[in-house]
């Protein structure tokens, strides 16, 4: 299972550069303005062939002084309880601010990895600047420059060394996990409740990969799989915690341990920005997917239409994936609960799904014949062969052409649309891969 590092600071030393430095995107915005990261950003780094998740801290835009100070507090502690590294950035240039004192308050009590990282040292005169990060009492600052990437391999060298050994997974590892994902309040703990119901002695609690992942295993009406802890199985320290915050912390968490997500939608509410944000994780790590649409027995409306109406929107937010399978239910009254846990099994059976190879070129060619890819600079392109590739951890395909560089992204969704048309992969990810004849 992925580590997971968190950038901590107070606002405008850097952050989202690094964070955009580490995962090799430009996902989080940079601006000179303070607090203009609102949501938090979540990505891979990949480093000494160990790849590990980062998460940048943002939404520190308040009226206040007082107000801002608590936030960066709350959201230091929060990345404390979820995190196997924090990387506490400061700003070379402005030196050692009260803010910076009272966050490394917090950090030096905790039995977290911390490295003091001190960023915008453009030039070798900086680096005598640096030693009154000293202060602090967080040990040597590592100096860097997230701007032109100065230091950052060292950087990377350091968090890498700072992760725990990792457990040996005591979970089979042929059983299937399912992880119930979304917001706060979408109905998480009480369909896990409903899961395990009151027939706890077929229940065990496994300690996992981390201190911090649990497998409940479920072995009741012919299913077995583990369950995977979630915000929603644990109860939260403090009632005052950024609940958005916390709530995609844990999914992480509870995504990157998982086969399959169940991801819950409340119906009295809708699809929400937050909603969007997991479900792209989801998506990144690429794990299998069911939706939930919960409380749908106090849902104002129930008709069909309704029903209709809220798949479209749904399938609309989560474009352009949107050949996954949506479950109305109740948590509460356990309405068609039974029909998630049976999706949630087909779903895992589909990630090992196999198509012949005589199979799939039988199909896809003639369609690749009648809607060939588009030329490009006078040159044809043709798709002679395709094939699965066996033994991948989703469903992978191969299509031999004589000039794949120029095979686009669009054409390639468009053969995985045929895929799906032909073979069901409902809420499976699947992968296409254009490679030289």
């Amino acid at each position: 299972m992925a580590n997971l590092v968190a950038i901590v600071g107070r606002p405008n030393v850097g952050k989202s550069t690094l964070f955009n430095r580490l995962t090799k995107t430009r996902h989080a915005i940079v601006s000179d303005e303070a607090g203009t990261t609102r949501d938090r950003q979540y990505g891979k780094c990949e480093w000494c062939n160990k790849e590990f998740s980062v998460v940048d801290t943002g939404g520190w835009v308040v009226n206040s002084d007082d107000v801002f100070e608590e936030e960066i507090r709350r959201q230091v502690k929060i990345a404390l309880d979820e995190c196997d590294v924090i990387l506490f950035l400061v700003d070379v240039k402005t030196g050692v601010t009260d803010l910076d004192e009272q966050v490394a308050d917090i950090l030096r009590r905790s039995k977290v990895p911390t490295i003091l990282v001190a960023n915008k040292t453009d030039t070798n005169e900086l680096r005598y600047d640096a030693a009154e990060f000293y202060s602090l009492g967080l040990g040597d600052p590592m100096c860097i420059s997230s701007a032109s990437g100065s230091g950052t391999g060292d950087l990377l060298d350091r968090v890498v060394a700072s992760f725990k050994k990792e457990m040996a997974e005591v979970a089979e590892e042929n059983v299937p996990r399912i992880a119930v994902v979304g917001r706060p309040n979408a109905g998480k703990s009480s369909i896990i409740n409903a899961f395990l119901d009151d027939n706890r002695n077929v229940v065990t609690d496994i300690a996992g990969t981390t201190r911090d992942s649990i497998y409940t295993k479920y072995e009741k009406f012919g299913f077995n799989f583990y369950l995977v802890d979630t915000a929603g199985i644990r109860k939260k320290n403090k009632v005052n915690e950024d609940l958005e915050y916390y709530s995609v912390m844990r999914s992480i968490r509870a995504i990157e341990n998982s086969d399959v997500c169940v991801m819950m939608i409340d119906a009295t509410r809708g699809v929400e920005g937050q909603d969007i944000n997991i479900f792209q994780i989801v998506q990144k790590n690429q794990k299998g997917l069911v939706v939930v649409v919960n409380k749908w027995d106090i849902a104002q409306d129930k008709s069909n239409e309704a029903i209709r109406h809220f798949e479209q929107a749904i399938r609309n937010r989560f474009a352009p994936f949107t050949d996954f399978s949506i479950i109305f239910a109740s948590a509460t009254t356990k309405q068609r609960i039974f029909k998630v846990l049976e999706e949630a099994q087909r779903v895992y059976e589909m990630r090992t799904k196999k198509v012949t190879t005589r199979q799939l070129n039988e199909v896809m060619l003639p369609i690749i014949e009648a809607t060939p890819p588009p030329s490009l600079k006078g040159k044809y392109i043709k798709i002679k062969y395709c094939m699965q590739i066996p033994e991948t951890r989703v469903p992978s395909f191969v299509f031999y052409a004589n000039l794949p560089q120029y095979v686009k992204e669009p054409y390639r969704r468009f053969l995985e649309n045929k895929i799906r048309e032909n073979w069901d992969f409902r809420g499976t990810p699947i992968n296409v891969y254009v490679r030289q004849k």
